[in-house]
């Protein structure tokens, strides 16, 4: 029983590591080549590609190949995209183009959304089969999928090549790929899981488009519009948290402080915070309700963004950013967690897995891809990457953006407030299904 465990917790270390090697660096590197003006585009297409690569994979693994081979070979694709476009990078130096990076990009990330569905999957199988609780024994294994993001921030924050950390330079790129690569072997040692070639699935099924009937009824509606709303702000910091951070080693006043230089240190406590605040959950739930946990998250999406404007990396300001941080895992957790849940609570059995999945594809897929493309066009290329600005400018464009952003969150709070109604709230009833339901919430697609 201790080895099947065991051998999982190395499958979801691997699982993550792969995304943390490039998701919250990929910006320094992108705007060091002069492509910072697009990095919204490589966030984006994160989203668009969730909206049906998850779906159409999951049900190929339910029908057709069992889901550790099919985990497998997506896992082999996208670290050969990602090894092509380290190699692509490698051999153009400072003339990278958009269009070829951004397409081998795209195909990688692609084929690796889907895998952290399979992932789930074949975690779950293999624990049935060893005849443990999924419920009870998941969580503990889900944990090292977190460690190994952290794990993988830190190495491409730490590990200089050629005199330049990794996070800062291309071999990113090939680090993500060599991850995949060995997820890719690594995946086919697990149990076989069963596969129904009998069982019938419609396009539309797999997608979760049969729950959109959810939207008849007035009080499920608002509550997807507003996960939609809060959805914007999920991919924002990923996208230019560790670029802003950067930027204050090109403002003499900052140019020496150890944060400055260590950016994707700095923002790995957010998934160190993350970690630990989905303990919270079952009091806040019990004693809050749905609306009131919800409102926690959008408020602390409020100072998540508040912070970073106001925060610096000297000690004399970079608490604000630490704090910043903190109230990440606040924001995250406390919104696709307990969103979650509230979903899993309002729907009959026959549509729970299709609301889950819309509830997946509103706030990962639609508001994600929202968020980050208006975010990069309108709000940071304006403020950030027009052209004539100095060090001290940009880092005022900078401090603009992150109040923007806030400020849209501090919106969207006080329009749920005041719209979303839930008188129907039963505290003994959220707490049960918390304490059963909560520990599998760790297989959100957001780390």
């Amino acid at each position: 029983m201790k080895s099947i465990k065991t051998r999982l917790a190395a499958l979801s270390f691997l699982e993550f590591a792969v995304w943390g090697s490039y998701l919250v660096s990929l910006g320094m590197y992108l705007n060091s080549v002069g492509l910072g003006q697009y990095i919204f585009w490589f966030y984006t297409v994160q989203g668009l590609v969730s909206l049906f690569m998850p779906g159409l994979v999951g049900m190929i693994a339910d029908r057709f190949i069992p889901a550790q081979k099919m985990l497998s070979l997506c896992h082999l694709l996208a670290g050969t995209f990602m090894l092509a476009a380290f190699i692509y990078c490698a051999s153009t130096g400072s003339d990278v183009e958009f269009g070829p990076l951004f397409t081998l990009y795209t195909l990688s990330v692609a084929f690796f959304m889907p895998t952290i569905g399979l992932n789930n999957s074949v975690a779950f199988n293999a624990l049935d089969k060893a005849g443990l609780d999924t419920v009870k024994d998941f969580p503990p294994i889900r944990v090292w999928g977190t460690v190994g993001f952290i794990v993988a921030e830190w190495l491409v924050n730490f590990v200089p090549i050629a005199g330049q950390p990794i996070m800062k330079t291309y071999w990113q790129l090939m680090t993500c790929g060599a991850f995949s690569i060995i997820m890719a072997a690594y995946a086919l040692s697990m149990p076989n899981c069963p596969v129904d070639k009998g069982k019938s699935a419609s396009i539309s099924d797999a997608l979760g488009l049969s729950a959109f009937k959810l939207f008849k009824d007035k009080k499920m509606a608002i509550f997807f519009i507003f996960s939609m709303l809060l959805g914007v702000s999920l991919q924002i910091t990923n996208s230019y948290g560790t670029t802003f951070i950067e930027h204050f080693a090109s403002v003499k006043e900052y140019a020496q402080d150890f944060f400055a230089q260590n950016p994707t240190f700095l923002i790995s406590l957010s998934q160190c915070s993350e970690a630990l605040c989905i303990l919270l959950i079952p009091y806040c739930l019990k004693k809050f309700g749905i609306k009131g946990v919800m409102l926690i998250a959008m408020t602390a999406w409020v100072f998540r963004f508040g912070f970073f404007g106001l925060g610096n990396t000297s000690w004399s300001g970079v608490w604000l950013l630490m704090l910043s941080c903190v109230v990440y895992g606040v924001a995250f957790d406390f919104f696709n967690v307990s969103g979650g849940l509230y979903v899993d609570q309002k729907t009959t059995p026959d549509l729970r897995s299709s609301a889950q999945g819309l509830f997946m594809i509103i706030t990962n897929g639609i508001g994600a891809s929202l968020g980050t493309w208006i975010a990069g066009t309108f709000v940071v290329n304006k403020f950030v990457y027009a052209t004539g600005l100095d060090a001290e400018q940009v880092l005022e464009g900078w401090r603009i953006s992150w109040y923007i952003f806030a400020a849209y969150a501090l919106l969207v709070a006080v329009l749920f407030f005041f719209i979303f109604k839930d008188n129907d709230r039963n505290p003994s009833e959220a707490e049960v299904r918390c304490d059963e339901e909560l520990p599998s919430a760790g297989d959100m697609v957001e780390v």
